[in-house]
């Protein structure tokens, strides 16, 4: 598929996507994500790093119909029939491939993997139509949220060729501590102890203290495992030098998870 490079200029975004519940359900956080696909440039092509696609070297794919991967368990039946028919766009997905190979990652494309529900759940609600080709991207758990910042400084340049860089993760996620039983559960001291610190970080436009997130509060009681943080930092690296977070949205769903979403771009 040949894209157009239309002259537009987008932010690099962090979106949280906390259950895959948040395709059907009526939440603050889907009401958000329905209103932000029309509030920003019209893309051509969307990259997206997901907290649940896990690779040991930045993998991108390259399917030219991706299907719509149902990796979860136990949710109602009406959740597996959703499906986001969104092209690929495997042009991209070489380019972007090899600017990541001239930036020291050993990148690599893969043809037949589909979109997880880090992709498709808020895409299903920013851009129902699904009419906007899509690539996604790998993270990697056993790396560092350096090595993911320096992954998204790589993509930084795409932002200029209506490409929307995009990761997909949680602020928080702890799933073992949440309150499954209610929703509107008052938010956890640990958790605002964690969030409030990295926000603060973020919105400074302090990469340093962002990036040296173990050092702050409750670190790993929000984070256990890292799959979910380090798309923050994809993003964060795609916004470019200098760039500084614009707080979009934040809410905390049963008790501990941090539903916060941030654009990044250079003052």
């Amino acid at each position: 598929m040949n894209l157009p490079t239309p002259a537009v200029h987008l932010p690099s975004l962090f979106l949280s996507h906390g259950s895959p519940m948040l395709a059907l359900e009526d939440s603050p956080t889907g009401r958000f994500l329905d209103r932000l696909g029309g509030l920003l440039p019209r893309p051509r092509a969307i990259v997206m790093a997901s907290a649940h696609f896990v690779h040991a070297h930045p993998t991108l794919t390259a399917a030219p119909r991706p299907g719509t991967i149902h990796d979860f368990g136990g949710f109602p039946e009406a959740l597996y029939g959703i499906q986001y028919p969104a092209a690929g766009a495997p042009a991209l997905a070489g380019d972007v491939a090899r600017r990541l190979a001239v930036a020291g990652f050993e990148a690599q494309v893969d043809d037949h993997h589909g979109l997880d529900h880090g992709v498709w759940v808020p895409l299903r609600r920013m851009y129902p139509a699904s009419d906007i080709p899509v690539v996604a991207l790998s993270v990697n758990p056993a790396q560092s949220a350096d090595w993911h910042y320096r992954v998204g400084r790589a993509l930084a340049p795409l932002r200029e060729e209506g490409v929307l860089v995009i990761g997909s993760g949680g602020f928080s996620h702890n799933l073992r501590a949440l309150d499954w039983q209610h929703a509107h559960a008052t938010p956890y001291a640990w958790v605002a102890a964690f969030t409030d610190a990295l926000r603060e970080h973020l919105l400074a436009g302090n990469v340093a203290g962002a990036l040296d997130w173990t050092a702050l509060p409750e670190a790993h009681r929000n984070h256990p495992t890292t799959e979910h943080l380090f798309p923050l930092y994809v993003a964060l690296g795609a916004g470019g030098a200098g760039a500084k977070g614009r707080l979009l949205h934040r809410d905390v769903e049963m008790g501990g998870l941090a539903l916060d979403a941030f654009a990044f771009d250079a003052a």
